[in-house]
């Protein structure tokens, strides 16, 4: 019986589980560290230019690149 397929599946499997984990914990800090989410009203528009600026001054997240989503990346 030869392993290596199966070695080569589950290196795989745990590689991916791991890029899905990093993942999750980045949307995860970003959506704490947001600014909007301790505004008693998010939704609404900033009032002010020096309100949109703190809004949008956590790291935003990013649709991949055309050549990531062609490797299997979603867009999310």
């Amino acid at each position: 019986m030869n392993l290596a397929p199966i070695l080569r599946r589950v290196r795989g499997w745990a590689r991916d589980t791991l890029a899905d984990s990093i993942d999750a914990q980045h949307r995860m800090a970003a959506r704490r560290l947001a600014v909007d989410s301790y505004s008693p009203n998010p939704d609404s528009a900033p009032g002010s230019y020096r309100e949109f600026l703190l809004r949008t001054s956590h790291p935003l997240l990013h649709e991949p690149t055309a050549r990531q989503r062609q490797a299997g990346r979603a867009v999310s």
